[in-house]
């Protein structure tokens, strides 16, 4: 709900009222609510409920800058080490991704390309890069979403994509490294200057 925006940036987190809404008791919640918070995504206050927290353009950007430097690593591993049944994995996540924008399905489209990156990651064959990775994703999901809005920065993500494939399949490390940082700061340059004006005012504590 936080990441798909259905919840908005500020927005409180009620408990008894999440509760109700998603048919469960609070326990759960709450402890949900702890994780999230772990993950970026929620902002716990003193004496008063949770809420979405918000980011601002400075943090989207700091965010996105080590999570491209991760990613590129992770490229330049993968051209060398990745397998062919991988390669012919991410060609059919590309054709889905492709499907599902031309029918305009954001969440089939988000899920798509969320396993693209992870496949990528994976097909480095780095379990601690993979790891911080995995930590760094959950936090970027909110933004990643948000850039789906954007229909100019959709169908050019959809390039790049293409041709970060093309990079893998080709086994150009450096290339497939440069192209993937270069898509995940496009990324982050777009939500940062579009992102809701609440996220860009709001102090880091609301």
């Amino acid at each position: 709900m936080i990441v798909r925006g259905d919840l908005a940036p500020g927005a409180p987190l009620v408990e008894v009222e999440l509760s109700a809404a998603l048919g469960i008791s609070r326990t759960p919640v709450r402890e949900a609510l702890k994780l999230l918070a772990q993950h970026g995504l929620v902002e716990l206050r003193q004496n008063r409920s949770p809420c979405v927290r918000a980011m601002r353009p400075d943090e989207i950007r700091e965010l996105f800058e080590a999570l491209g430097g991760l990613e590129r690593l992770a490229a330049e591993l993968a051209a060398i080490r990745i397998t062919t049944s991988e390669l012919r994995r991410l060609r059919d996540l590309q054709d889905e991704i492709e499907r599902e924008h031309e029918v305009g399905r954001r969440e089939a489209y988000f899920i798509a390309n969320r396993t693209i990156h992870r496949t990528i990651v994976l097909a480095a064959r780095n379990a601690p890069l993979a790891e911080m990775h995995a930590a760094l994703l959950s936090r970027a999901e909110q933004v990643r979403y948000f850039a789906l809005r954007l229909e100019d920065r959709w169908e050019q993500s959809i390039a790049e994509h293409r041709e970060i494939l093309d990079a893998l399949a080709a086994r150009d490390a450096a290339r497939a490294g440069e192209l993937l940082a270069e898509h995940v700061g496009h990324t982050a340059d777009v939500v940062a200057s579009a992102f809701p004006e609440s996220s860009r005012t709001a102090p880091s504590a609301a």
